[in-house]
């Protein structure tokens, strides 16, 4: 019988000598370049992931982070390409970015585009019920697999902002054995996320570029608003005047103004005038912000045009109101308006109103107050009302207060009104106590703010002029 010999083993000295002979693969080896190739893919899409969040945080463009997105999913998944459809505010769909790794995807652009044509919020079926906000996304998945068929393997995601979902975010493979595991659903999920942020930082900014514009707008309508009120009081022989518009928001619906009877005052810088005959005037328009303060721009160059022809009170708030009828009733805000006329060298105050809260009038002989006031219409209410007017004799120390309604209608915490009554009652006060009518102007604006409150904000416009005879009676000629 022959003995089979056994076979011979590789001697340790031809492994140590690196002969032809491979060595044997152990698993620990393998063990080892799969921990390595899964660190390598690791930080692979880790920095690819940097990337993304780099250019949301620098890219002041959104189109340049858009087309960053589908190209970062395909990537970090190792699929073929992306697709980035985006929906529009009018119920479309539109395939916004598309990225393919060879660049063959004519077949992916046009079905994508193909499904988002035929499918429109409001206006197409999709299993035979209409497509609406909460069934286009299933309508717009259904339609592109069906025009894909089953050689590609398609996974889709939200684009979500504020729970809002904006568009949908594709990653797609024609490789048969490709599967979308756990892992890359999520990062998918994860670029998606990025994209709804970039997309709501856009808005963002665009929405405070927006304010940043009608910022500027409103302190340009401040400042002519500003510049159209009066810098400061006229001098008056035998009269002293205290003036202050405090408005509620930077454009306000106040407005007074000082009008010498003559235009040459007008166009005189010099600080004492040549008119023994003053206008006075106070309004509100209903409302606030840049609608009212454009009206009280209108209102303050008619009256002064009025007022040049010399009118009387009543024929000026009449002929103010023909004019503006049909401005206001297009834009259904109305004005009230109290117009007087002093007359230095006989003290005598005429006077008109259009529904304006009316002044005040303390009269220093006998320590009462009068309330001066004629019956008249709001300015723009209806074409043919009549205003009526009316005199008044004025003394040495009486004093005048015209004001808007902001003071009365003030509120406190508790929602309180300072209201008429304290008005009057602060107002006959500070006329026995203070000395002038810039003190009882000081004063009354004191009292309101400490009524509603030191750290509150006013709510609306708040005016007041303080006109006062000078307690001696005497006629200031000056220099």
């Amino acid at each position: 019988m022959t003995a089979v010999p056994a076979p011979r083993q590789p001697s340790q000295s031809s492994d140590m000598t690196g002969g032809s002979s491979p060595p044997d693969i152990t698993p620990v080896f393998a063990l080892k370049e799969l921990v390595s190739r899964l660190h390598r893919e690791q930080n692979k899409i880790q920095d690819l992931l940097s990337s993304l969040g780099f250019a949301l945080r620098s890219f002041k463009n959104l189109n340049q982070f858009l087309e960053l997105t589908p190209l970062i999913a395909s990537r970090v998944t190792d699929a073929d390409g992306g697709a980035l459809v985006l929906f529009k505010p009018n119920g479309q769909m539109r395939l916004e970015r598309l990225h393919c790794q060879d660049n063959q995807c004519q077949d992916i652009r046009m079905a994508i585009e193909n499904a988002a044509r035929q499918l429109t919020v409001g206006k197409s079926t999709y299993g035979g019920k209409l497509v609406t906000l909460a069934n286009r996304t299933a309508a717009l998945d259904h339609q592109v697999n069906h025009l894909l068929g089953a050689s590609v393997q398609l996974f889709g995601t939200a684009i979500l902002t504020k729970n809002v979902e904006r568009g949908r975010l594709y990653v797609f493979s024609r490789d048969p054995d490709y599967s979308w595991t756990e892992t890359r659903q999520k990062l998918i999920r994860l670029v998606a996320d990025q994209t709804a942020v970039a997309i709501e930082n856009d808005e963002l900014t665009v929405e405070l570029r927006k304010k940043e514009r009608l910022d500027r707008e409103l302190e340009i309508g401040a400042e002519i608003q500003l510049q159209l009120l009066p810098r400061q009081c006229p001098k008056v022989d035998g009269m002293e005047l205290a003036a202050r518009c405090k408005t509620a928001n930077r454009v306000g619906g106040d407005y007074y103004d000082f009008i010498p009877a003559n235009y040459d005052q007008f166009r005189k810088k010099a600080t004492r005038p040549e008119s023994d005959r003053w206008s006075v005037a106070i309004g509100d328009v209903m409302g606030k912000g840049v609608p009212a303060g454009l009206i009280m721009t209108m209102l303050r160059g008619m009256l002064r045009a009025e007022v040049l022809n010399a009118h009387s009170p009543a024929r000026i708030l009449q002929h103010l109101n023909h004019v503006m009828y049909a401005d206001l009733e297009n834009s259904n805000r109305f004005v009230t308006l109290f117009y007087s006329e002093y007359n230095a060298k006989t003290r005598i105050l005429s006077y008109s109103n259009a529904a304006h809260n009316p002044p005040l009038l303390w009269q220093a002989a006998t320590g009462t107050i009068k309330r001066l006031d004629t019956l008249g219409m709001l300015i723009g209410l209806d074409m043919d009302s009549k205003y009526h007017e009316a005199k008044v004799q004025l003394h040495p120390g009486d004093t005048v207060m015209y004001y808007t309604d902001g003071f009365t209608d003030a509120a406190n915490q508790s929602g309180d009104r300072f209201n008429e009554e304290n008005l009057e009652r602060h107002f006959r006060l500070a006329c026995r106590t203070c000395d002038g009518p810039q003190a009882i102007l000081d004063y009354l604006f004191d009292q309101v703010q400490q009524f509603i409150g030191a750290d509150r904000h006013n709510e609306d416009d708040m005016t007041l002029i303080v006109m006062q005879v000078k307690p001696d009676g005497s006629v200031d000629t000056g220099a």
